[in-house]
């Protein structure tokens, strides 16, 4: 165990470090956007949640991973965000929206943005997101079923 230890804390003795290390090895997907909404970093979580290897997501839309019916307001509130440097949403606030993964499936996602700035500009989002499918589905299905008995 002293080789983890000293391993343990050299990373804590280099923030840089630690945080690649939590991107890229925490549960929850975490993209990059610059100002135009091109993709400019996927870790591995997003990976696995959209289907998508990063050689492929890198440099592409959001639009990837936004079903059709939402891109127009999403791309709306994206623009105004990046004009005002300001959300709707306050700091923290969880956000729940569909996604779509490669395969074309729907997921149901729960996230926070954190708007990124160079020089007090406003130059792109990050995201962190959690898939919340089975959860959404579940609630559904307790939803359906307590409708069902009071009705019955």
């Amino acid at each position: 165990m002293p080789g983890l230890r000293g391993a343990a804390v050299s990373l804590f003795q280099d923030p840089a470090a630690l945080a690649r290390t939590i991107v890229e090895s925490g549960p929850d997907a975490v993209i990059v956007t610059d100002s135009a909404g091109i993709i400019r970093a996927w870790n591995k979580a997003a990976e696995r949640m959209f289907g998508y290897p990063a050689s492929e997501a890198l440099g592409q839309s959001l639009d990837i991973i936004i079903p059709e019916n939402l891109r127009a307001r999403h791309w709306q509130g994206y623009a105004e965000v990046m004009r005002t440097g300001r959300s709707r949403y306050g700091e923290g606030d969880v956000l729940a929206v569909p996604g779509l993964r490669k395969d074309g499936r729907r997921i149901s996602l729960e996230f926070t943005i954190v708007p990124l700035r160079e020089d007090g500009e406003m130059s792109g989002m990050a995201a962190v997101l959690r898939d919340v499918t089975a959860r959404f589905e579940e609630l559904r299905r307790l939803r359906r079923q307590l409708a069902d008995h009071a009705a019955g």
